[in-house]
């Protein structure tokens, strides 16, 4: 299995994967000119996606699902609330292959479990995408460390793990109370810690490596995310951070 993250934070996000005959794409928070770009920097072609999945209704995940659809031809998979959610803004869609939050879903000879998260967003789930009995996780949007999380992890090979806010920076920034309260609380976002102590948990098990992904522009910085990882698991688990702004290295797991 061999994946990358296009992009990752509050400002868009999309993962690729591959593994077998299945080329995946795992959100479209991003343009359709940086999504066949990043893809042909890799040596991977667009069009050659059999899948856009969604996460949930969120911009910074759907903004660019019309896109990708009309463009390159990708069928795209959500649920029926979030396609009902979001089609007045991304446009038509022909080919919609609606799924329900905990469904497993197969391409070939790789599976796509999804799992639902408290996240606040319309039918929020993350997935373990497995193949040849390797899993790989794409968490995030978790909301809060939900009971079988940290269980889930155990059983990973690799993960891209939010670590969306700082709670120091979050705390003393100049969002309004309210909403520090949303990302902070049980159906917003996981922090810096809170991602380090579930990265814990995979000490010594399966896990090759994790990625910490959809960091907060206002709140969070990468090396913040690293650090607190870091001061967890040391030189155990190698860590590194999901850029908001470019793609990351293809890794293999």
């Amino acid at each position: 299995m061999r994946t990358f993250s296009l992009q990752s934070g509050s400002n868009g996000n999309s993962i690729y994967v591959e593994a077998g005959d299945a080329r995946l794409l795992f959100d479209a928070g991003i343009s359709g000119d940086q999504a066949e770009s990043r893809l042909r920097a890799r040596n991977r072609a667009i069009r050659d996606v059999q899948a856009l999945i969604i996460s949930h209704d969120h911009w910074d995940h759907t903004r660019g699902a019309g896109v990708f659809h009309r463009r390159f031809g990708m069928p795209v998979y959500m649920t029926e609330r979030v396609y009902r959610a979001v089609r007045d803004r991304i446009g038509k869609l022909k080919d919609v292959r609606r799924f329900l939050p905990g469904d497993r879903l197969t391409f070939a000879d790789v599976t796509v479990q999804t799992i639902p998260t408290p996240h606040d967003g319309i039918d929020t789930v993350c997935f373990v995408v497995e193949h040849d009995r390797r899993r790989l996780g794409i968490l995030t949007d978790l909301g809060s460390p939900f009971l079988g999380l940290g269980e889930a992890l155990e059983e990973l090979d690799a993960a891209y793990l939010e670590s969306n806010y700082d709670p120091d920076m979050l705390r003393r920034g100049s969002y309004p109370d309210e909403l520090k309260r949303r990302i902070s609380g049980g159906r917003g976002h996981i922090s810096n810690e809170e991602c380090a102590d579930l990265a814990a948990r995979c000490i010594g098990r399966r896990m090759q490596w994790l990625a910490a992904a959809h960091l907060s522009e206002q709140n969070n910085r990468p090396q913040l995310a690293l650090d607190a990882a870091r001061r967890r698991v040391g030189s155990m688990l190698h860590v590194q951070v999901a850029s908001r702004y470019e793609a990351g290295p293809m890794m293999e797991v």
